[in-house]
């Protein structure tokens, strides 16, 4: 080694030093708070100077979330056509050192701020937008896929009626939300298939995100004895519908009024799969539950009081859970992560936090406009937010003064107000008259390299 040559200088580069220097920042400048700014110092690993830094990478990693053409290629020709735009020298189009640095960005960094942006949403929640002045948290379940690699296969194996090489590798997702906001406050990840897959399991891992005096929000399958003693241990309160497989008989317990009473449940003799013995052994014998039938379906509550928690009113809230379904649609719909990019495990939960955390920030604008327009945040449209800070984020970066203008524009377009709107689960437009491959992709190259192309498509 050269007597001269430098060592290249660990240090945590703050946030703030290049908070200018990209439109990308944008996020970082005016949608966040000092507090999550220090958070992204705090945890920022020690790095070298180079192209790109954690927290640039962090940003552009983002606005590739937010992109209609998700590619690293496009995230990469951006940032050196705004480098260019800053008067910065020129750099390599080459998605090599972007996608190197997208590796080293840390995962639990990147977790800690969705949590820490959606506590931050939700604490920032007008009292209006309460419940009777308390929070409701919504829980549910989804999946998404990745590309069919190795790696992929042995961490998040495909369903087990798919031939091998004809499917994909599928992940299980639960995701906590504040239903006031829409903010994700914690997601978990697992396996599909395997109990400690299971929705129930993940959502167990969750609960040290429930707080005293929150009210659970889900649909049915959450409606089991354990689940609920559980949540009751924490604090909160529950508003679930009946399970399919429970009985309701209303003649039997305390009576509320019609069709509404109280009536005692009894811990089941069978440990469920995904909850410890220590934490069954812990849990009460029996626990008061109220059951209300509303038009066709049963509400369960730990809510006993009928004053403090009429039919009605429950049955108003119930038909608030519906806004987790639109919520997980915009993530994954709205956001594209539906489908992950990425060949490894690792990157593949990188890929999803980042689309979370840019969500998280779009939500945090929405809840800046309702403020400002005196209307609720689930009235102003998620997708429209986008639109517009896309095509405002590419114009230039917006002052503080410009900023309010922007909340005025996304305060305009409020979505529909339709209760009880039904709609056929079916598509009117037929795809592509493209068989499904049924067979190993590297067999059906062999078959057309000796046969050709069918003449005619099934």
């Amino acid at each position: 080694m050269h007597s001269t040559h430098r060592r290249p200088r660990l240090q945590p580069c703050p946030v703030r030093r290049h908070a200018r220097s990209l439109h990308s920042y944008d996020f970082f400048n005016l949608l966040t708070s000092p507090e999550l700014l220090d958070r992204v110092d705090q945890q920022l690993p020690l790095h070298r100077e180079r192209l790109y830094p954690p927290t640039e990478t962090l940003a552009l990693f983002m606005a590739q979330t937010l992109s209609a053409d998700a590619s690293c290629q496009q995230a990469v020709n951006r940032h050196s056509v705004e480098r260019l735009a800053n008067g910065l020298s020129a750099c390599s189009t080459h998605t090599g050192a972007y996608c190197k640095a997208r590796q080293r960005l840390p995962l639990m960094m990147i977790q800690s701020l969705v949590q820490g942006t959606g506590q931050l949403i939700s604490e920032s929640a007008s009292a209006t937008w309460l419940w009777q002045g308390r929070p409701v948290k919504l829980v549910d379940g989804t999946t998404v896929t990745m590309p069919d690699t190795p790696e992929n296969q042995a961490r998040y194996p495909q369903q087990r009626n798919q031939k091998a090489g004809l499917g994909f590798p599928i992940a299980r997702l639960v995701a906590l939300l504040c239903m006031a906001t829409g903010a994700v406050l914690d997601i978990a990840m697992g396996a599909y298939a395997g109990k400690t897959g299971s929705e129930h399991a993940l959502f167990q891992s969750l609960m040290g995100r429930i707080a005293a005096g929150d009210l659970i929000l889900a649909d049915r399958y959450y409606c089991a004895y354990c689940m609920i003693a559980l949540l009751r241990a924490q604090g909160a309160d529950v508003l679930f519908q009946q399970h399919a497989t429970r009985i309701t008989d209303f003649r039997k317990g305390q009576r509320l009024g019609a069709k509404d009473h109280v009536v005692v449940w009894y811990k089941p003799k069978r440990r469920p799969e995904w909850l410890p013995q220590a934490s069954y052994d812990a849990l009460p014998e029996t626990q008061s539950i109220r059951e209300v039938k509303v038009r066709s379906k049963v509400l369960v509550t730990t809510i006993l009081s009928d004053t403090e928690a009429p039919r009605q009113a429950l049955d108003d809230l119930y038909g608030q859970r519906w806004n987790v379904e639109l919520d997980l649609r915009n993530i994954k719909t709205t956001l594209g992560l539906e489908t992950l990019h990425c060949n490894t495990p690792q990157m593949n939960e990188k890929e999803l936090l980042v689309g979370l955390l840019a969500y998280n920030l779009i939500r945090l604008l929405m809840a800046r406009s309702a403020c400002y327009a005196d209307v609720l945040p689930r009235q102003l449209s998620f997708k429209h937010t986008v639109q517009l800070w896309l095509a405002w984020s590419h114009s230039g970066p917006p002052g503080e003064a410009q900023i309010d203008s922007l909340l005025g524009l996304i305060a305009q377009l409020r979505v529909g107000h339709r209760p009880g709107r039904v709609e056929p689960r079916a598509v009117k437009r037929r795809p592509k008259p493209f068989p499904l491959l049924t067979k190993n992709r590297n067999q059906a190259r062999e078959e057309i390299r000796r046969y050709g192309h069918p003449k005619k498509l099934k």
